[in-house]
């Protein structure tokens, strides 16, 4: 049986993923740089990329953005479960927070 490789579909998520990150990196970097959970010289590099280099850099055979948790109960808390859809929002939103600065260090 054929395994799909998937390669086309990571292409095209790792492409809109490299304009959306250089675009939200130009309209407010300071956003960016904690949305995207990405540090100064990766921001540099999207920023400075032209058109060509951003394709080039999707078409790797590996998927470029990641979670930035592996916390399962995060993962529930921004799906929305366990107590009111905003405040669980807020409470993700909170310690994603948290963990991006620890990783930072």
């Amino acid at each position: 049986m054929d395994r799909p490789d998937f390669q086309e579909e990571i292409r095209e998520l790792n492409l809109a993923y490299l304009m959306l990150a250089q675009q939200m990196l130009r309209d407010d970097r300071s956003t960016a740089l904690f949305r995207l959970g990405i540090g100064e010289a990766f921001a540099d590099l999207i920023e400075s990329m032209s058109a060509a280099k951003l394709v080039r850099m999707a078409s790797s055979p590996t998927l470029l953005p990641c979670f930035r948790f592996d916390d399962a109960q995060l993962a529930r808390l921004m799906a929305g479960e366990g107590r009111d859809a905003a405040s669980a929002g807020l409470h993700a939103a909170i310690l994603a927070a948290g963990k991006a600065a620890a990783d930072a260090r």
